[in-house]
């Protein structure tokens, strides 16, 4: 899991990667080379070469990973956790209070300010650190955020939600959250709910136990991807949120009572 401030420069990959996780501080990502795709539940950015995103904090994210043509992908990356923002927004005189959050993500294309100031950090890298010290990377933090509310005003709708999550709608959250693959207390943390609240209220909401529907739900969703968006089963899984792709298979064959893999057959047939 995400967690501390600071910045950090992702090591050099030539495949694809894809991960996902829970986002509990604010970050923003630029990538210098290469791709990466974003995929929360208001939808999918891209974040080309040169391009920057701010992402707000407890919110579900699958990145992808990609690198260019002819080029590794690298990307750094800037953690700016609560204590850090409170002490920058006390110095701010025209910074708007009781901002409640109306975007979770902004996506920011390339600029030459935003290019100087990775250009900088990227030097630590090619003196082989993965890293920026603390207290240089703290002045750097400062620079960002500050580019950030210059460049766009929205910044400020993440940067000073310092909330934890509140008891929101539970079924709404999981019809749009279920391919994420997190354990059932985390689901419960960002529904604002103890574990034991949040399987009671899920019954009440579905009327089964959450790990049946979620299953369900992501068998339902691969096949949507498999039939619809011609995915192969062997990506499709993954996009669901399953994490084995022999559970995959047994379960698709078990609920649907025919194999993924013959919906494939069926397309090539029909085409």
């Amino acid at each position: 899991m995400i967690g501390r401030s600071g910045i950090f420069l992702a090591c050099t990959e030539d495949n694809h990667t894809v991960f996902e996780n829970i986002i509990p501080e604010h970050i923003l990502v630029y990538v210098y080379n290469g791709t990466m795709e974003v995929s929360t539940a208001d939808g999918t950015i891209t974040i080309a070469r040169g391009q920057a995103a701010l992402l707000g904090r407890n919110q579900l994210a699958k990145f992808i990973k990609k690198p260019g043509d002819h080029a590794s992908y690298k990307a750094a990356t800037v953690f700016l956790d609560q204590p850090f923002l409170k002490k920058f927004y006390e110095f701010i005189v025209d910074a708007p209070s009781g901002k409640e959050r109306r975007v979770s993500v902004v996506l920011f294309k390339s600029h030459p300010l935003l290019e100087n100031l990775f250009r900088s950090v990227l030097l630590f890298s090619d003196l082989g650190e993965s890293v920026v010290p603390l207290d240089l990377a703290q002045l750097k933090m400062q620079e960002a955020v500050t580019l950030l509310r210059l460049l766009d005003h929205s910044t400020d709708d993440i940067l000073l939600d310092f909330s934890e999550p509140h008891k929101i709608d539970l079924k709404d959250f999981m019809q749009k959250n279920f391919m994420f693959n997190i354990p059932l207390s985390r689901f419960a943390y960002l529904t604002g709910r103890s574990l034991a609240t949040f399987k009671r209220d899920f019954r009440k909401a579905f009327h089964v136990p959450p790990q049946k529907w979620l299953t369900e739900s992501r068998l339902e969703y691969a096949r949507f991807l498999i039939i619809e968006r011609h995915m192969r089963p062997s990506n499709a899984f993954v996009e669901a949120g399953f994490e084995n792709f022999s559970h995959f298979t047994f379960a698709f064959k078990n609920f649907f009572g025919y194999n993924a893999s013959s919906l494939v057959s069926r397309q090539t047939n029909d085409s």
